[in-house]
Order: structure tokens, then sequence, then C-alpha cells
């Protein structure tokens, strides 16, 4: 089969998306394969809604049954992937022959190919470029280099608001 990691996506019964993922990651761990399936994304997005007066930010669904598998595929990780509870098949021209992403396709999903470390602190206050936060700042909280991105507190209406940033979202204030 493939002997690199590259992307797959995976076809799952509407609403199990994240039931999918935690039963993948528990799989994952149980038998040692982090090396083999290495992530796993739900992709969301953030949203903000103004009801009443407030500004609520709740997480949609980029792809609503899909996860997006990143893994060196083989008959282990085939087999361990397709009968995971709640996933009806790989997507592709036929569900028994996964077709992988192109380093476009991954891209253009907003997943980070080329990951790089950024000078970050956390306590550390950085200013927001794009996304439904753009123009404002955040003071962050945890930082995850191995998938570019940082918890950080927005301050909103004299509210600390949490949010989950990509490094491509902010840019360090000098």
């Amino acid at each position: 089969m493939s002997d690199k990691l590259r992307w797959y996506v995976v076809h799952t019964y509407s609403g199990y998306e994240n039931k999918v993922k935690a039963n993948l990651e528990k799989t994952i761990e149980n038998r040692n394969l982090r090396e083999l399936i290495p992530d796993i994304i739900v992709p969301e997005e953030e949203e903000a809604e103004e009801k009443n007066g407030e500004t609520k930010i709740t997480k949609k669904k980029v792809f609503p049954g899909y996860v997006i598998v990143h893994m060196m595929m083989n008959d282990e990780t085939w087999y361990i992937v397709r009968n995971t509870r709640g996933v009806t098949g790989f997507v592709g021209p036929d569900p028994k022959i996964p077709v992988p992403l192109t380093d476009e396709e991954v891209e253009a999903m907003g997943i980070n190919l080329n990951t790089v470390a950024m000078d970050l602190e956390v306590g550390e206050t950085v200013s927001i470029t794009n996304g439904a936060f753009e123009g404002m700042s955040a003071v962050i909280e945890e930082i995850n280099n191995d998938k570019g991105k940082v918890k950080a507190l927005v301050n909103m209406f004299s509210r600390e608001i949490p949010a989950e940033l990509e490094f491509k979202q902010i840019e360090k204030i000098d």
C-alpha cells in the first residue's frame, strides 16, 4: 500500500464525527499506533452569533459526515479505520481502495502541512489577523506546536472568551 503518511477522508454517519475520532484515538493508543495514525481531524470553524445582545461563539462542522485522518495506509491501519464504529468507508471511487488527498486539497481545507513552531509563550498577547475575532487581541493560554494552534482568551464586551486559533491566524505584537 503506502509507505508514507498521507491524509484520507473517511465518511461517517451524520453526527458521529466526534465519536469516530474519539473511538479511533482510543484504538490507536491501545494498539500503540500513534506513528502510523498521528492525527485525526473533524474540521470545524468558529461562528459568532448575536443573540439577545450577546455574542456567542459556536463551532460548526465544515464537512458534516466526514473525518480527515493522517495515516500510513497498510492492511492493519485500513482495517482499524474501516471497522471503527460509525465509519461507513473511505472516500474515493472504491471505498475499499482509499485515495489520499493531494497536498493542494489538504491546504485548501486549512490543514497546515508544514507546521512551523512559532516563538510564542503562555501569557503573551497576540493580534488576531483573520477569522471571527479579526482585529482583536488575545492572551495565549496553551500552545500546541504539533497542530500549529493556540488556545487563547479574547477580551470581548469586558469578558474573556476562549478561542482556538491557528498560527496563521495570529501575529506576535512587538
